[in-house]
């Protein structure tokens, strides 16, 4: 089959996949099951790896590479292990980014992501940026009538975790109050869907990106702000002393220490994006009774929650559209903010 393969690691990316020709996944255990990629997201984490970032994680003993990325990934059933069951070759699915074993306390608690001996295809073995990988039975949900595999496969990961952190941020707004959201990527445009249909708050989008700006005023945003030098002051203005709630998807390049200034009195911080440090004198979270957290990608059910409301069109991914021998031109436009959205890599 034809794969698109990393061969080494470079923090300044002047690096590229090579589209190879490499032998198909197979059937080892009972609960594995084959899918044949009917697309696969490009995730900004795909930026990171090839710089390296997961290196001391995902690749501690330096023996991964060559592999293949892709952690986004939906299509249809091509083969199953003996023990599979809820699906059969034929059938589309989408499937959750992590391979939990649904035996440790974790899991027996529905927390998939912390799952003590769980895989993650993509990141640190084989992924979807190929015709076909390999994923377990207890990853795979299948598609409601009428969904393809091209509309969702970013949902696997970019969209279970803008929706976890909506799903957190909901829970703490009220009617009236703010949420400021930073960035209007491939996350931060599915939040503030999410948001719209999950909660009475007013919604504040914030993205210098023109095309970001014009696809948050589309969504709904209650406010769009391409941000700058004055965002605290503006946004505080806008608010009335502050946001409710802030979730920053960019988390580098300045925005982590910038977004929890943006908070009122007794406000919370929910960090999707990474790759900065957060720097907060201790009296700010004293005085202000502030909060900071981390939230990670969705679990399971989170995944099939957002599943439902994608079928009853409250959700929709805006997304362009690369062929895999293409996918290092849509690595080259990611990084150059080219396309707005989610970039998905089609076999």
């Amino acid at each position: 089959m034809k794969a698109a393969r990393l061969y080494e690691y470079d923090p300044a990316m002047n690096v590229q996949l090579k589209i190879e020709t490499v032998a198909p996944p197979t059937i080892t255990a009972p609960d594995e099951v084959i899918v044949k990629v009917g697309a696969a997201g490009l995730c900004r984490t795909d930026l990171h790896i090839i710089e390296g970032v997961w290196k001391n994680i995902m690749d501690v003993e330096g023996s991964l590479l060559p592999y293949t990325m892709g952690h986004e990934n939906a299509g249809w059933v091509e083969d199953v292990g003996s023990a599979v069951t809820s699906v059969k070759p034929g059938d589309a699915v989408i499937c959750h980014p992590f391979n939990a074993c649904g035996i440790c306390l974790s899991c027996r608690y529905g927390h998939d992501m912390y799952c003590d001996h769980g895989k993650f295809p993509g990141l640190g073995l084989d992924g979807g940026f190929a015709e076909y990988f390999k994923t377990n039975e207890r990853s795979i949900i299948k598609l409601n009538t009428g969904i393809t595999p091209l509309s969702v496969a970013p949902m696997a990961d970019a969209g279970i975790t803008a929706y976890r952190a909506a799903k957190k941020a909901a829970k703490l707004l009220h009617p009236g109050g703010y949420c400021v959201l930073l960035g209007i990527g491939g996350l931060g445009h599915i939040a503030l869907q999410v948001l719209k249909h999950t909660c009475g708050a007013r919604v504040i989008a914030v993205d210098q990106e023109p095309g970001a700006q014009q696809l948050a005023k589309e969504l709904g945003a209650d406010i769009v702000i391409a941000g700058g030098a004055n965002l605290v002051e503006e946004v505080k203005a806008l608010t009335g002393g502050g946001a409710h709630v802030a979730i920053d998807f960019v988390g580098e390049h300045g925005t982590e220490n910038l977004c929890w200034k943006l908070l009122r009195q007794g406000g919370e911080l929910i960090m999707v994006g990474y790759g900065g440090t957060v720097e907060v004198p201790t009296l700010e979270l004293v005085a202000n009774e502030i909060k900071i957290g981390g939230s990670l990608v969705g679990d399971f059910v989170e995944l099939v929650e957002l599943m439902e409301m994608n079928a009853d069109g409250k959700v929709k991914m805006h997304q362009t559209e690369y062929s895999l021998d293409n996918i290092n031109l849509a690595i080259s436009d990611f990084k150059a903010r080219k396309f707005t959205g989610r970039g998905v890599i089609v076999p």
